[in-house]
């Protein structure tokens, strides 16, 4: 909640001399661990967008579209910027540029912000004002913007973290209406979107939803049916666009910070799961915006950078549009030491050149932050257009990301998280040879002010310094030739054991297209399932309950392969029918933990019965359970009972979550696979 509320205070900006940095401590042993990292081609993940990269700006910031602000995010790579500033959005009046019961720096209108969104080459999404606005408002606001000023602005948020607004109990965001229901919120997106539709019908409309497994999420609110993103997507699904994530994971340590981000693959899935289940027909056009996050530990040192670039490079590869940093000044509230250096708790990228109680004062005003670094690096690692492809590491403080451009070149963003030692990394490569020599490496070292860049090592040898952020560009071994293009974005359905798959057909090259090669991604490997001269394959033998994640790759009579194709992700489920079936339900969620409901029918079992499933996530415990003998092992939750379930017989559990939830899909009772009830 510090975030939240440091996004209402207003600062004044005073230019300070820095303040004296200490060196940092030396670097651990002489013999560096060894890391090895797997680059998989073959397992392609999404396309970088031209929005990718991006930051929040605030009408409290009187740096707000100031040239030298513009130029940094410009000389960053930020793509991205929103406007007017989190809660802000709600309590903001752009007409006269003012947000009572908040304060508005001089010269922060929109046409200012404008100003600076386009000389840093970048675009906006702006918060039409939900909570103390109307869709009237917005409505002139698209107007201006669009019609009259000629600004293109295609994304607007319909308010900001509207389950704030005390229906839920926290009481964080403006909101004068009446009902403060999710299902009041749902409705004026409605309105809010016809009004500004009717206006430029090309606007992208967002509508904001919990985070999984972050507060509210999960919640049923008093005098509601439903929770707050099944209610909104219920309502307002056919008439939005994308939908609004924020997230400020929780740690008290940099080390649990920096492993929040393995999270992001089960909380975009899961967000997604939602989206197709309660959005209505035509929901895989919805995309899925990050517009707030920041580090818990280390906001204006090493962590955070290693946070900024992890992070974002994990959203985007599992294709969220847009990641926005909170945010680009926000002020010092405590003063620590990282790694070595100051962290003054300052949410910035850029320092607001103020001082704390006693004197100790942030450098100068506009000095990048590290995290503001760990954006650079993001941009020179990805650009607009390349396909991210899978990449892991055997060593859990090493991470991995890859991407494959389409002029045939690779980069490997890889993060040494380890604050201490270097480490000694082996690249391998699948599906990609790359060019001999030395490959151009740029570096971002712990206390550093700028990444540096030299042609080192090896393609596949690299040492990472401690607490560092290394991008390594390799070029291929062979020029590239007129291959196939890239088979379409496949579709497909999946029962318990089988799934049917099909994708458009791959543009030919120089050569005819021979066949198509199916993939499935297993961590950073590829398994290959099959292959076929058609645009489709029928697939047997999976496992029930389990995700499948696949690609598709175009192969030429001349032994050419195209790049894969964008990712499709399948989750197996139970049988159609079956001597036993089994349906889970979230009976009270506080979204750490839940009491789970499981109604059991089988018929023709007589004395004890056992009923078998599997957590999706290892994040997942079982606490407690009641009607029958409860047991976990591993990912593994059986329940014993005696009570005949011919009839039907309910049990139940308590479990605590520290991940998305996940319900399983899966059950096993006395080894049968049951059927969902």
């Amino acid at each position: 909640m510090t975030a939240r509320r440091l996004r209402w205070a207003a600062w004044p900006v005073i230019a300070v001399l820095a303040a004296a940095i200490p060196a940092a401590g030396t670097a651990g042993a002489a013999t560096a661990p060894t890391a090895t990292v797997t680059v998989n081609a073959r397992a392609g993940l999404a396309t970088m967008p031209d929005t990718g990269i991006g930051i929040n700006h605030a009408v409290w910031d009187s740096q707000l579209g100031t040239d030298e602000v513009a130029d940094l995010f410009g000389a960053a790579g930020v793509r991205t910027m929103r406007y007017p500033g989190g809660s802000y959005g709600d309590i903001y009046h752009w007409k006269d540029n003012t947000a009572p019961g908040g304060y508005v720096a001089p010269n922060t209108d929109f046409d200012t912000f404008m100003g600076g969104v386009r000389r840093a080459g970048a675009q906006p999404i702006i918060i039409a004002n939900y909570g103390t606005g109307t869709p009237e408002e917005a409505a002139d606001w698209v107007r201006y913007a669009n019609v009259t000023k000629g600004y293109g602005v295609k994304y607007w948020e319909i308010g900001n973290e509207l389950y704030g607004n005390g229906h839920y109990g926290a009481n964080w965001e403006a909101d004068n209406h009446a009902d403060k229901s999710p299902a009041a919120y749902a409705n004026g997106i409605v309105a809010y979107a016809d009004a500004m539709k009717a206006v430029d019908p090309g606007v992208k409309i967002g509508a904001v939803l919990t985070t999984p497994a972050n507060w509210p999420d999960g919640i049923v609110g008093s005098g509601d049916t439903a929770t707050w993103n099944q209610t909104v997507l219920s309502i307002a699904g056919p008439h939005i666009d994308f939908v609004i994530l924020h997230w400020y994971p929780t740690g008290s340590t940099a080390a649990e910070a920096l492993a929040k981000p393995e999270q992001i693959d089960d909380m975009i899935y899961a967000a997604r799961e939602q989206i197709t289940r309660y959005a209505g027909a035509n929901s895989g056009r919805i995309g899925i915006s990050m517009t707030e996050t920041n580090t818990p530990v280390g906001v204006n040192t090493q962590p955070g950078a290693l946070f900024a670039a992890d992070t974002y490079s994990s959203l985007l590869e599992n294709g969220v549009f847009t990641v926005d940093w909170w945010d680009t000044h926000n002020g010092p509230t405590k003063l620590s030491t990282v790694a070595g250096y100051p962290d003054y708790g300052d949410g910035g990228l850029l320092s607001s050149g103020t001082c704390l109680d006693g004197g100790v004062c942030e450098p100068p005003l506009n000095t990048p932050f590290a995290p503001y670094y760990g954006l650079k690096m993001l941009s020179t690692f990805a650009h607009p257009g390349d396909q991210f492809v899978r990449a892991a590491a055997d060593d859990p403080l090493v991470g991995a990301h890859a991407v494959r451009r389409p002029n045939g070149d690779l980069a490997v963003l890889l993060l040494n998280k380890d604050q201490d030692q270097a480490r000694t990394v082996t690249l391998d490569y699948a599906g990609y040879t790359p060019a001999a020599g030395a490959p151009q490496v740029f570096t971002f070292t712990n206390g550093a002010t700028s990444i540096s860049g030299a042609a080192t090592g090896t393609s596949t040898a690299q040492t990472l310094p401690p607490y560092s952020l290394t991008t390594v560009v390799l070029h291929p071994a062979a020029a590239a030739s007129a291959g196939p293009g890239a088979p379409g974005r496949p579709t497909g359905t999946a029962t318990d054991r089988t799934a049917a798959i099909s994708w458009p057909a791959a543009a030919p090259g120089a050569h005819p297209i021979a066949k198509y090669e199916v993939y499935r991604q297993v961590g950073a490997v590829s398994e290959q399932w099959g292959e076929t001269t058609g645009t489709s394959l029928d697939v047997g033998n999976l496992v029930p309950g389990s995700r499948y994640t696949i690609n598709v790759l175009a192969r030429d009579t001349a032994g050419n392969v195209s790049a894969a194709s964008p990712p499709l992700t399948l989750t197996t489920g139970a049988p159609a029918s079956s001597s036993c079936t089994v349906r889970m339900t979230d009976v009270t969620d506080w979204a750490s933990g839940f009491v789970g409901g499981i109604h059991v029918t089988g018929s023709g079992v007589v004395g004890d019965w056992t009923l078998t499933f599997g957590w999706p996530t290892a994040r997942q415990k079982l606490t407690g359970g009641w009607n029958g003998t409860w047991a976990q092992n591993g990912t593994t939750v059986t329940v014993s009972s005696s009570a005949p379930p011919a009839a039907g017989v309910d049990v139940g559990f308590t479990a605590d979550y520290s991940g998305p939830n996940i319900l399983p899909t899966a059950f096993r009772l006395n080894g049968v696979l049951c059927a969902a009830g």
